[in-house]
This record gives structure tokens, sequence and C-alpha cells, in this order.
């Protein structure tokens, strides 16, 4: 069974493709790197595995289930539970770390007084315990996108998507950070699917590489 498998997967945005009738099998476990010029549709790709761009032809299935057929969302995007990282860290400024996180387990059905402690969990996997209380305006950029990647990891995904995480990042801090991710990875089984415009750092915990032009999957290694 594949962790992700995408047939004839086509989107459209007024008269251009960003997706040209796709096919793309992803294993359980697998960390597929996307990499292609900028419009080749590598963030269209992770956005109609998500639920967040609706092909207007093709099936996508997650894990065995048929998510999308054709325009028809057969499960939404809320009810797909994938982590999504992007390039920005996106962070609710008025939201502690901790209760980043909180807010995410309250809507994934955590109870109350499991989640103060699950947060705290969480920071820890990322290396930032005690950071419980600090606000975003707080963080350096590395600090922030660790907080973006436990709430990625917070509703306990089997799949994590990422779009560009590393970008605003020095060399230092995308190596510890592409670090942590493999670390996470094989601890909690994930299968990833990274975007990145230098897949030469992200290639030690890669198993494949996948290059897009102009919607269509041009190599695949």
């Amino acid at each position: 069974m594949s962790a992700v498998r995408l047939d004839g997967v086509r989107v459209v945005a007024g008269e251009r493709a960003l997706l040209d009738s796709l096919s793309l099998n992803v294993e359980p476990g697998e960390h597929l790197l996307v990499v292609g010029p900028s419009g080749s549709g590598k963030t269209t790709l992770l956005r109609a595995i998500a639920g967040l761009a609706i092909p207007s032809s093709g099936t996508v299935e997650l894990f065995g289930a048929r998510v999308s057929d054709g325009a028809k969302v057969l499960i939404p995007s809320e009810q797909r539970r994938i982590g999504f990282l992007f390039q920005n860290s996106a962070l609710w400024p008025h939201m502690s770390a901790a209760r980043q996180l909180e807010f995410v387990l309250e809507h994934a059905g955590v109870p109350k007084a499991q989640r103060a402690g699950r947060a705290s969990e969480l920071l820890e996997w990322v290396e930032l315990k005690g950071f419980e209380s600090r606000m975003p305006a707080t963080l350096s950029g590395g600090e922030a996108q660790r907080v973006a990647l436990a709430r990625a990891l917070a509703i306990g995904p089997k799949l994590l998507l990422l779009d560009e995480p590393l970008g605003p990042l020095d060399y230092e801090l995308r190596s510890g950070l592409l670090a942590k991710l493999g670390e996470l990875q094989r601890k909690l089984g994930l299968t990833v699917i990274h975007v990145t415009h230098a897949p030469e750092e992200a290639r030690a915990i890669a198993t494949r590489t996948l290059r897009l032009r102009s919607g269509r999957i041009e190599v695949s290694e």
C-alpha cells in the first residue's frame, strides 16, 4: 500500500496547468525530495495532496484511502491528518509556543487535561524544552521553525509535507533542522515529501529525488 498515490492529477489556474496529468507513488517511510524551477508545480503538488488545491481530474489516495476523485473531495483537508510545514513559520503572533500546540491539540480532540503535557513533550522533541511561555516575537528564525515543526507534528500525522522550510535559515540552522527532521522521521515512522531549492543539503536524509517541470515529472531518481 502506497503512502501517497496520485493518478493522472491535473490542477489548473485559468488556462494554465499547474499539474499536468501527474502520476506518482510514494512508499511509507520515504523521504521524497521535490525539486524544479519556480512555477514547475512543486507547491501545487503539496497542496493537492493536502486538499488545499482541488484537481480538475485524476485521483489522490493516502494510505489506501481515496481522498479526491477529480473535483470531488471525498475526505476534506482537515480530516487528512497531514502535517504541513511552510517556508515561513506562520506562527500565530498572539500565542505562546505552548499555546500554538495546545490550540492544534484542542482541535484534534485531545482532552484539556493532557494538552499542556503533550505540548511540553512536543517542544522537547524539537529541543525547545523550557520555551513553553515564549512568544513568537522573542524567537530566532530557527527556533520559530522548530515550534512550527512541533505544531505540524501535534496531530500525530503519518505524512509530513515540507514547503521550503529551510529557506530563511542560515547554513548552520538548516543543518541542525535537517538533522532533527531525519531523527524525528525515524522515531515517528513518518513519510515526508520535501520541496526544496537546495537538494544537496537534504540528500543525506532523502530516499529519492523527483524533478518537476511545467507540472510534469521530468526525472525520478
